[in-house]
């Protein structure tokens, strides 16, 4: 499977916070925020808008002199399984905010061995999963999660995915139609969020944004029932807005 190298701004975001968190991390006494711009390149402006990102996930921490430490997060994460268990924690606390945030059920979804894969979801008695009458595997045409997950390969990638996974027809919506969904796939513009409407279910509305982490392809989606489709786009928005932390915590 082959990525497509097209960067998108909240991976940039990311590329600086880790830039970020690697010069905090040197200091042990802390460092100022004059003094990171100077170790990071960063423009006091967009600095200040990162910081506040890591404060409020809890990966650095500004203490009574203005110096910034690492925070609790960070030193949590340490190696091998206690690490994993670390990072999981944190991405689906950040997960439940966002939620809460879009009242909407969220998922982290990745392409990992030629497949589809849900790893995490964040719902609740408010906020339903969307019913899985189909496996998620087999609907990549169809979902939200599928067609973003697929904009992030290469021609031969979608392919080989199509050729293990016909594209049937769930819906009335749902196209089938290899050409056309190719040719919507390619025309999606990479900052705008990939919607499915009543597509992979009746009832039932999506949104996706990609999550590119190194050479794997991931998204973070949503979905809403259909009596609020009226509320799609500006949870889209939000969950596109808010997608820098969940790629930081897949990036450590």
């Amino acid at each position: 499977m082959a990525l497509k190298p097209e960067p998108k701004a909240s991976f940039h975001s990311v590329q600086y916070a880790l830039r970020v968190l690697e010069s905090v991390s040197t200091h042990g006494d802390g460092v100022t925020e004059a003094q990171l711009s100077r170790e990071t390149a960063l423009p006091l402006g967009h600095l200040s808008s990162l910081l506040l990102t890591l404060r409020r996930e809890g990966y650095v921490e500004q203490v009574a002199d203005g110096v910034y430490v690492a925070g609790a997060s960070l030193l949590d994460l340490g190696s091998g399984a206690s690490r994993r268990q670390a990072l999981e924690a944190r991405l689906q606390q950040t997960l439940v905010r966002l939620r809460d945030s879009v009242g909407a059920a969220v998922y982290v979804s990745r392409y990992v061995d030629g497949e589809i894969r849900v790893t995490q979801v964040a719902d609740g008695p408010r906020t339903p999963a969307v019913n899985e009458w189909v496996d998620f595997r087999s609907a990549a045409h169809a979902s939200a999660i599928g067609k973003c997950l697929l904009t992030q390969l290469d021609h031969n990638g979608r392919r080989d995915h199509l050729s293990r996974h016909r594209t049937a027809r769930l819906t009335s919506r749902t196209i089938t139609n290899e050409k056309v969904l190719f040719s919507k796939l390619d025309s999606q513009p990479a900052t705008v969020p990939m919607l499915d409407l009543q597509e992979y279910a009746v009832g039932t509305v999506c949104a996706a944004v990609p999550l590119t982490a190194g050479s794997s392809a991931g998204c973070l989606a949503l979905s809403l029932p259909i009596e609020d489709a009226h509320r799609l786009r500006a949870a889209a928005a939000t969950l596109n807005r808010r997608a820098a932390p969940v790629l930081l915590s897949l990036a450590l």
